[in-house]
């Protein structure tokens, strides 16, 4: 039976998809920050520019961060926060709502099929 994870390991196959999103996701993620930072510098807002791309910048750093941890049993919930962090992002720059919510879809998904893969690939015995 296909669930969740929220805490815990996960097998070999579905930590490399999980991975995988969180890699892709820094790349999206930044670009989301370079954006709220224009955008910050477009409004006459230069300290909020700063601002906005450091957050997002870190938030990146953790996505990569994130990606390198998913073996572990906190890997899997860092990952969940990042996908939060990510759909809060759209309060800033509306678009990463339909970012957030496509990666998100992306995890649950990864986390999901990537168990039945794992399920199939153990060894029977």
């Amino acid at each position: 039976m296909s669930r969740l994870v929220f805490y815990g390991t996960t097998g070999k196959f579905t930590w490399r998809m999980l991975a995988t999103v969180l890699a892709g996701q820094s790349i999206i993620i930044f670009f989301g920050a370079l954006v709220a930072r224009g955008a910050a510098i477009a409004d006459s807002e230069p300290a909020a520019a700063g601002r906005y791309l450091l957050v997002g910048s870190a938030v990146a750093a953790l996505c990569l961060l994130g990606s390198g941890l998913t073996r572990k049993p906190y890997g899997v919930t860092l990952g969940w926060v990042v996908q939060l962090l990510t759909i809060l992002a759209g309060f800033v720059v509306p678009m990463m709502f339909l970012v957030g919510l496509i990666f998100l879809a992306l995890w649950v998904v990864s986390l999901l099929q990537g168990g039945k893969v794992d399920r199939m690939q153990a060894p029977v015995g």
